[in-house]
């Protein structure tokens, strides 16, 4: 009888009233994602504990069937050292390197939804993923592991509320894995942050499926750079001023000899739509003057001024 785990819900235990006989004859637990778990099994699965708590990845879930539906059970998640020694990582290998230390006291994760009936159990898995591994003993209800060494996950359900004090013990292999610090097995890594959906900052940009990189080469961005182009904040529709337009404008321009009567203007480019600079004859108002932004208008001739005479 597992005595530790009893303890761990003596209050559900206590606390029930009913009273019957167990059902659980038909009872089968399994583990979901297990393909994925043997994936990272071949290589010594690796799980990061840190001092303030670090999740699980892969999840530890499972698959209820065969319980009493209206009965009341407490299901538990427990980390058993399972090796007598510690592990180091040598020349891309994990090998025992010395005695193992003493194992945490009491490293059992309750369920947040304990206790409850059979049926709710068995509607969909159940999930541990709120369960944090740490190497500090933090008093958060955390689970504290020792580093560099090797755990078992299993998984316990307990009937609560009647005399009956059974636990029913369900150890996966697949799940084992070595605490670590950090990362140690590059395929480890490479495993964690392919099939992690929030360790995809971690992919190489040319692999990230949203990656500027892949973004360069897609007809449909490609078309959108051709026509829009970023300026501070606004988005202008390329090209601001016809290529064309430009280009006249600088060769007729330079058709002006040295003796041009605009060498000695200060403002020699004129910024007016559709115009060129062959356009003003010799005796331009533009001659020797500063460029106005409004025309400036002729003076009326003065009806006391004569006409001059005939022939000259």
């Amino acid at each position: 009888m597992a005595q530790h785990i009893l303890s761990a819900v003596e209050s559900e235990i206590s606390s029930g009233k009913t009273k019957g006989d167990p059902s659980e004859r038909d009872l089968c637990v399994t583990l979901d994602d297990r393909d994925l778990w043997v994936r990272f099994q071949c290589f010594t699965n690796e799980m990061i504990v840190t001092k303030n708590g670090r999740r699980m990845f892969p999840v530890v879930k499972v698959s209820v069937s065969g319980l009493d539906p209206k009965a009341m059970y407490t299901v538990l998640l427990e980390f058993v050292q399972i090796d007598p020694h510690r592990w180091k990582y040598v020349n891309g290998e994990w090998v025992p390197g010395g005695k193992a230390e003493v194992p945490p006291s009491n490293p059992i994760y309750i369920h947040p939804e304990s206790p409850n009936f059979g049926a709710h159990w068995m509607k969909e898995p159940i999930s541990f993923a709120k369960v944090k591994l740490t190497n500090k003993c933090n008093g958060n209800g955390q689970i504290m592991l020792n580093s560099l060494h090797k755990y078992e996950p299993r998984v316990h359900l307990v009937r609560v509320g009647t005399e009956q004090r059974g636990v029913m013990t369900f150890p996966f292999p697949e799940t084992q894995f070595i605490a670590v610090t950090a990362y140690q097995n590059e395929e480890v890594t490479s495993l964690k942050i392919k099939y992690n959906p929030f360790a995809k900052a971690f992919l190489d940009a040319k692999e990230r499926p949203d990656s500027i990189y892949n973004r360069e080469y897609s007809p449909t961005y490609a078309q959108q750079q051709t026509q829009y182009s970023q300026y501070g904040s606004w988005f202008l529709q390329q090209p601001i001023y016809p290529a064309v337009t430009a280009t006249v404008q600088l060769s007729t321009c330079d058709r002006y000899s040295a003796s041009s009567p605009l060498r000695n203007n200060r403002h020699q480019h004129i910024y007016q739509s559709g115009s060129t600079c062959d356009k003003f004859p010799s005796n331009s108002a533009v001659r020797g003057n500063r460029s106005s932004p409004y025309p400036t208008p002729q003076r009326p001739k003065s009806s006391s001024e004569s006409p001059p005479p005939n022939g000259i």
